[in-house]
Formats: structure tokens, sequence, C-alpha cells
């Protein structure tokens, strides 16, 4: 399941590609992939992708003051650039497609449909990303926010660094990994969890996840 390691090193692929180019056509080849259906994406035609981040596993393309796209990868999920018109040549399950200017493309490939393709208004984006925890890699995440987020909770740790309102973007590879480093067990109640110990979890959990985006992802070839 791609984590925010994964997201995070597609949306730096893409970011040399796509931005600057209008968008001419959205086919939509899947609807069940896409909220709103067959007419979930109408209101891209005609916008320009701007930038390409990420908000926790989500991939995010920001198109300006007309919206946000954003790309939930689910579990086989793949988008894809190419320089010739959608479908790109490696899509083997092509759900959504978007012509961009010049003849190139984007293509979104999910085997399994797990994934998820979301047109947002800019108020309607901001209330969703409300919605998420921090970024675990932001400055706003620091060892006084994670104490404190920990001491409200008895969820076991694991399950707790997997809740998406808690912290954003991270899931059980690199959950696991964060808490074998900083010798907790998964399923300490995130209350009982030693203040001593809540240091080397925030520097393990951030040092891990800075070593996968390095290593371009883990679950990802």
């Amino acid at each position: 399941m791609p984590e925010l390691p994964e997201a995070e090193t597609i949306a730096r692929g893409l970011r040399y590609s796509v931005p600057g180019k209008p968008i001419e056509a959205v086919t939509i080849l899947r609807p069940d992939v896409v909220d709103g259906g067959r007419d979930g994406l109408s209101g891209m035609v005609g916008t320009s992708i701007e930038e390409v981040g990420r908000r926790g596993k989500n991939v995010v393309f920001d198109c300006g003051l007309s919206g946000r796209l954003v790309v939930n990868l689910g579990m086989t999920g793949k988008l894809l650039s190419s320089s010739v018109p959608p479908p790109a040549p490696s899509s083997t399950h092509p759900a959504v497609l978007w012509s961009l200017e010049s003849g190139s493309g984007l293509t979104f490939d999910d085997i399994r449909r797990f994934g998820r393709v979301s047109w947002m208004s800019v108020e309607a984006y901001e209330e969703w990303s409300q919605t998420l925890g921090p970024e675990p890699l932001s400055r706003a995440f620091s060892q006084r926010v994670l104490a404190q987020g920990l001491a409200r909770s008895r969820m076991p740790i694991r399950s707790w660094l997997l809740d998406q309102r808690k912290v954003a973007g991270v899931g059980n590879i690199y959950a696991v990994e964060a808490l074998w480093s900083a010798g907790i067990h998964p399923s300490c109640p995130a209350n009982r969890i030693p203040e001593l110990k809540v240091e080397p979890l925030l520097k393990n959990l951030k040092a891990i996840l800075r070593r996968a985006i390095k290593a371009r992802g883990t679950t990802l070839r």
C-alpha cells in the first residue's frame, strides 16, 4: 500500500513533466474510481496544472484558483506521464486519461481499482485537508504536538500512527519500523508510552520517512 514516501516520489517525478500544461480533455474509462462518476472531472477541462505536491498519502495537482485534483493510489494505482496522447504506452489498466497541450498526457492506471480520483474547489480542498493530521516531516509535527496527541488517546500506538486524523501519510510499513527503532511495542496504549520514549519515536519516524523518500519508496519500482 503506497504511503507518504511513495506518494512523494511520484509527485516529485511528475513535477518535471506535467506543470504548466493546459488540460485539453479528460476521459474517464472507469467512473467507479472518480468521485462524481463520469461528470466528476468535467471542471478540469481548460485549467492548467501549476504544481504537483502531496498531502498525506495523496498526490495533489494544484490548478490554481480553479481547484485541486487529489489522487489516492489505493493499492495498485499509478500515475503515468507520457509525451504522446494518453493512455501512456506502459499503461495496462487505464482508468482516467488527461490530454495535455502539445499532445502529451497523464494516465491514472489502476488494476484493482481501489484508488480514488477527486476534483475539489480550493475551499473544499482546504476543508478536506483540515480533516487530516499534521505532516510528519513538517515543523508543525513537533515533540510537544506528538506528546499531547499520545496523551489524549488509549489507542494502541500502531493504530494511532495509522490514523490519518492523528498524523497524515504514515502507514503500516513505516509505523512498525519507527516503533521497532524506538523500542516501543506496537500494542502499547498511546497514553502509556513513557515520556522519555516520545522523542526517540519522533526522531526515528522522521528519519525513516526521509530515508525511504531518498530510496524512492519501498513498495514501488
